[in-house]
């Protein structure tokens, strides 16, 4: 097994502001997403509509569509690359890797928390988690 980058409750605790930030901005991309994603939808469902792969409406909402994927992957992949395990994106689930006891545990934060307070053992989730 690959061995996890740990934190201290103070180390996970520090980046809270900024995942909050990160989680709001991917948050944002994800409604304009979803909306883009609709809209897509309607064009190509459209029978008033030729259909054409031409359509430049039809071509600029895939484009964007394809582009706010691109950035939700890269604020995701930016986020895992400091360690921190993402769990939901919408919610702002995310684990951090720590050590509580002398063992492997995870230290859990959700959107909406001033700060981590609570923590779940690695083969547990959100639904098992206890106070520290």
């Amino acid at each position: 097994m690959m061995e996890l980058d740990q934190f201290t409750l103070d180390e996970a605790n520090a980046l809270v502001p900024w995942l909050q930030e990160k989680l709001k901005g991917l948050d944002r991309n994800r409604e304009e997403y979803v909306t883009l994603q609709e809209r897509f939808n309607e064009i190509v469902h459209d029978a008033s509509r030729d259909g054409s792969k031409d359509d430049p409406e039809l071509i600029q909402t895939a484009a964007n569509v394809k582009d706010l994927a691109a950035k939700i992957e890269d604020g995701v992949q930016e986020i895992l690359d400091r360690g921190i395990i993402v769990r939901d994106v919408s919610t702002g689930l995310v684990d951090f890797p720590s050590q509580r006891d002398g063992r492997e545990v995870f230290l859990c934060w959700i959107g909406g928390e001033e700060k981590i307070e609570f923590w779940h053992e690695t083969d547990r989730g959100f639904d098992y988690r206890e106070p520290l």
